[in-house]
């Protein structure tokens, strides 16, 4: 597949597998932060982010059956994977052995560089033979700017919650941080029926947590006499706080076979293992979720109306709000939208 920047629209022809679409929002990820700013040493510039990418189908080549003109889709972090790997027959192409291809900021297959959803439209490549899709369908009734966060931010806590069966009605879920990703697994946890406990640094999030996202009980971590109140209480716990943290007080609080997933990304992460070893607990990671994961959370949140806590901005905003992101001023996702800025 590959994915092209192609600015104020533009006279490309669309393959025989091809699906040209109209990119009418694309969400702001920390992701962004980083190739922007080079700070894996990898950018490639010019740099065109965005990897949380709504909009309609405006063309499709002769071999395209799945979709068709006028249809709301979405396209996410990858846009190509060998698709003959264990992982990819798995519908697990985010681990494909010989490495995703990113949808932006990665060389593909052809040797171009793929570019994000900070344009004004995107050419997907579809094999339909090998049912492997990295194009995902919307809903009708879904807003596309709701949906644009939902193929990093919803997916990366989606997938491990569904993957270690956190959705069994009457069950307990902590949630660490209560950002982009942390909202969403709140929200997600309410859908399932979990008893949801947020943990967070700022006692001002409480009345957003409790009220507005509708969390069970809010505790600042600092409070050590309130974390010890909850020691082997939960049954999951979902990890999404980027920042420096101990583990060892939240590992005290899984129940015994409990399982804590690492969804952020600190440089370091510190724990005791006696605490996993004397109750069978497990720690684990997870990333993004595979293209069957995907399809099926979009299918949920439309039919549950789940929706990301977002601020829509316009295209001409979008470095303030990469500075502001930095400062983790935003409840909870930026969406740019790229229709109206570009009007």
């Amino acid at each position: 597949m590959k994915a092209e920047k192609l600015t104020l629209s533009g006279g490309q022809a669309v393959g025989r597998d091809d699906v040209s679409i109209k990119i009418t929002h694309c969400g702001i990820c920390y992701g962004d932060v980083l190739s922007t700013r080079n700070k894996h040493g990898d950018s490639k510039y010019p740099v065109v982010p965005g990897h949380e990418i709504a909009g309609i189908v405006k063309e499709v080549g002769t071999n395209v059956h799945r979709f068709k003109v006028g249809d709301h889709v979405g396209v996410g972090t990858y846009v190509n994977s060998c698709r003959d790997c264990e992982f990819c027959n798995k519908k697990l192409e985010v681990h494909c052995a010989k490495g995703p291809v990113y949808t932006f900021n990665r060389i593909d297959t052809d040797g171009t560089i793929t570019k994000g959803g900070y344009s004004d439209y995107i050419v997907v490549h579809e094999r339909q033979v090998l049912y492997i899709m990295y194009c995902y369908t919307i809903p009708d009734s879904y807003p596309l700017a709701s949906a644009a966060p939902l193929l990093c931010a919803g997916i990366t806590v989606y997938a491990p919650m569904m993957r270690h069966k956190m959705n069994q009605a009457g069950k307990s879920l902590g949630v660490i941080g209560l950002g982009g990703l942390g909202h969403m697994a709140v929200k997600f946890g309410k859908a399932f029926g979990l008893n949801v406990t947020v943990f967070s640094t700022s006692i001002s999030k409480k009345e957003e947590a409790l009220s507005i996202l509708g969390a069970d009980k809010f505790v600042v971590s600092s409070d050590q006499e309130e974390m010890e109140a909850l020691i082997k209480s939960l049954d999951f716990i979902i990890d999404t706080a980027s920042g420096e943290h101990p583990l060892d007080p939240y590992i005290s609080i899984l129940k015994t076979t409990g399982v804590l997933v690492v969804v952020c990304a600190p440089s370091e992460l510190k724990f005791n293992p006696l605490g996993l070893l004397t109750e069978m607990r497990t720690i684990t990671g997870s990333g993004v979720g595979g293209t069957k994961d995907i399809q099926e959370m979009l299918n949920f949140c439309a039919a549950h109306k789940i929706y990301p806590q977002i601020e829509v901005v316009p295209i001409q905003y979008a470095n303030e709000a990469l500075e502001r992101l930095l400062k983790k001023d935003v409840k909870y996702r930026f969406v740019i939208d790229i229709e109206n800025s570009l009007k």
